[in-house]
């Protein structure tokens, strides 16, 4: 999972709160079995939702400060550079220096001129960014429910992985098979892949976003697994259940999307690895499957049955 966001900025991001889920408990004193009344705590999605942009936030806030500091020092630079040349102008008239030396003084602050000009692009990059995790987040009902699956047939090939998907997949709200195409693209079922940018496992687990799920061996399935389903959970709800975003956002960072408008960003690697898993993922249905653009949701069986 190559993150255009950069390192420090997701490493900056925290570990924040899980869904967890109470079971029901079946008892009785006959032999027939009576349901008893669940209680099933679930975490608040809006909450879940603003707590999650409030972390990005003040992580692209620090970002954007450390691009001003460094702007600081290049503004200071520059001046120096123009100092420097109005001395070396002088020399160059009394004949005490060459030509070609008071000329490189010119080229140092064209240089220095660039890097100014630079670091203004990305701060008003930063403040894009920020401006668009601040807007009202709509209030909406999180789907899909736990228990509700593709029909599709799927392995990994290992039984154990297998096993965690699904697990992953109904502890957080995620269609199972849409974890097994995240898998299958991003590291081909190969426990111990690591990309060139450093993504890791199963789920190439970004360093930063290995540390904001509590992922301490990225290389270990369980854990891997775990983390990357809560971080597909946390991308469905933040652009509402759209699948497309959110592999978008797991491919790009949650931060690119929004910056372009909650739309997938203009980068080929990300539009392609969108189209390669949401064209596998549009095929669970059997039948034509679905759009990108609607949630992760029950499709009927070939049977009619939902």
């Amino acid at each position: 999972m190559k993150k255009f966001v950069p390192q420090f900025l997701l490493a900056s991001l925290f570990v924040f709160a899980s869904v967890t889920f109470a079971g029901a408990q079946v008892k009785s004193k006959t032999a027939k079995v009576v349901p008893a009344k669940a209680e099933t705590a679930k975490a608040d999605p809006v909450s879940d939702l603003q707590k999650f942009r409030q972390e990005f936030i003040r992580s692209a806030e620090e970002y954007r400060a450390s691009l001003v500091e460094l702007s600081k020092t290049y503004e200071a630079n520059l001046q120096k550079a123009t100092e420097k040349q109005e001395q070396l102008k002088s020399l160059y008239t009394d004949g005490l220096i060459s030509r070609k030396e008071f000329e490189a003084s010119g080229t140092d602050i064209a240089d220095a001129r660039a890097k100014v000009d630079e670091m203004k692009v990305e701060i008003a990059k930063a403040d894009e960014t920020i401006a668009a995790a601040r807007k009202p987040i709509e209030t909406f009902t999180y789907a899909p429910e736990p228990t509700v699956r593709t029909d599709i047939a799927w392995t990994t090939g290992n039984k154990s992985i297998d096993n965690l998907i699904r697990l992953n997949g109904n502890r957080y709200g995620v269609d199972p098979y849409l974890v097994y195409c995240v898998i299958r693209q991003e590291s081909g079922f190969r426990t111990g892949a690591t990309s060139p940018v450093g993504a890791m496992g199963l789920m190439q687990l970004m360093p930063g976003t290995a540390a904001r799920y509590g992922v301490s061996n990225p290389y270990d399935p369980a854990q891997s697994i775990a983390g990357g389903t809560r971080y597909l959970a946390d991308l469905l709800r933040l652009f509402r259940g759209r699948v497309d975003l959110a592999l978008a956002g797991y491919n790009a960072g949650e931060g690119a999307v929004m910056k372009y408008g909650n739309r997938i960003p203009p980068y080929r690697e990300t539009q392609n690895y969108v189209r390669t898993i949401g064209t596998r993922y549009a095929q669970s249905g059997g039948t034509g499957g679905v759009t990108l653009t609607t949630k992760t949701e029950a499709r009927e069986t070939k049977s009619g049955r939902k």
